[in-house]
């Protein structure tokens, strides 16, 4: 392609290194393609063909969400591969808790400077979060803005479309008092609650590089950085074996706002502290900031990622299913007829 404006380029945007950015990333969405995806990179829209065959009443489940201000843990530490997997992550990890398949999903990259490298790094790390879920990324969008952004600093946002028999949507009504509720490991921070990380840890002041023994050798840049977990596939396959009646995803607003979010009305869950699996992350950052628990519990997963909400009688027999399916679910606590939403004891 020849097109060219020196006008543009002169207000400084570099319409040809877009067209470079799209050639790099182009491996990295081939990666992701699916049988119902219709077209290639680069048209005005992305086409999927639905597939609905054994579904009587298909419902379209979709979800949006960015990366948030940990981007400048991305920025500073110059890596950009993993945030990717974060935004898809936001995203299919909310749709599943309607029990909904992804079928595809769209990034949006707006950029200072379109430094085609660093775009491709990103879209590689938003392939490889729709290869864990199963998603074809079907299209996105590049907007150079100078003047806008800084030249070194980019967003990165997306939204992603699933598909759910309508007899199979999980309906917090489901829940039933005695109903156990299982935690399925998150993998760190994930992707909620960096405005307070960056403010405990002073992060764009003090050097986040040096290995700390408490998280293994892992620099607190590195283990910040860490990727949101996907949930999707051990889930799906659950969903398949086990009566499932409510599944909540721990983001912004920790345990307090995500939990009640899958439950009906008069109904609540008490959660045992001594089981919920904190990884070192989280203690150092209440420490370093001075944090009591209740705040931690309602700023970030504390170690959960996804609650599961089930009968009593299904508890075992979905442990088992989601530990074959990679996952060290455990028992985290119960529902109870109660005004107050979660109880932590």
């Amino acid at each position: 392609m020849k097109s060219h404006s020196d006008s543009y380029a002169a207000a400084g945007v570099d319409i040809t290194a877009g067209y470079r950015a799209v050639e790099l990333m182009k491996s990295y969405v081939a990666r992701t393609i699916t049988p119902g995806v219709c077209s290639d990179v680069g048209g005005f829209g992305g086409l999927f063909e639905l597939d609905v065959t054994g579904m009587e009443r298909p419902v379209l489940v979709s979800g949006t969400d960015g990366v948030g201000t940990k981007l400048k843990l991305a920025f500073l530490q110059d890596k950009h591969n993993t945030v990717g997997i974060d935004c898809v992550a936001m995203c299919v990890n909310d749709i599943i808790c309607c029990g909904a398949k992804p079928l595809f999903f769209l990034d949006y990259i707006a950029c200072g400077k379109n430094v085609p490298e660093k775009i491709a790094a990103i879209v590689s790390g938003v392939a490889e979060g729709c290869v864990q879920s199963g998603a074809a990324l079907i299209g996105g969008e590049t907007a150079e803005m100078p003047g806008f952004y800084p030249e070194d600093e980019y967003d990165l946002a997306g939204f992603a479309v699933g598909v759910v028999d309508k007899a199979k949507i999980l309906n917090p009504a489901a829940a039933r008092p005695g109903d156990v509720v299982l935690a399925l490991p998150s993998s760190g921070v994930h992707s909620n609650g960096f405005s307070l990380v960056r403010r405990v840890f002073g992060v764009g002041q003090n050097d986040l590089s040096a290995p700390v023994a408490e998280l293994g050798g892992q620099s607190l840049g590195e283990a910040l950085l860490t990727p949101t977990k996907i949930y999707v596939k051990p889930v799906l396959r659950l969903l398949e074996e086990v009566p499932v009646h409510a599944i909540a995803h721990i983001t912004g607003g920790g345990f307090y706002e995500n939990i009640p979010r899958s439950l009906g009305q008069g109904l609540g869950v008490v959660i045992r502290r001594k089981d919920v699996r904190v990884p070192p992350i989280f203690d150092l950052i209440a420490r370093a900031g001075q944090i009591p628990q209740r705040d931690m519990f309602n700023t970030f997963n504390m170690g959960v990622g996804m609650c599961v909400t089930l009968p009593a009688e299904e508890a075992d027999r979905a442990l088992r299913v989601l530990n074959e399916a990679g996952e060290a679910a455990y028992a985290l606590g119960e529902v109870v007829q109660s005004e107050e939403k979660v109880t932590l004891c």
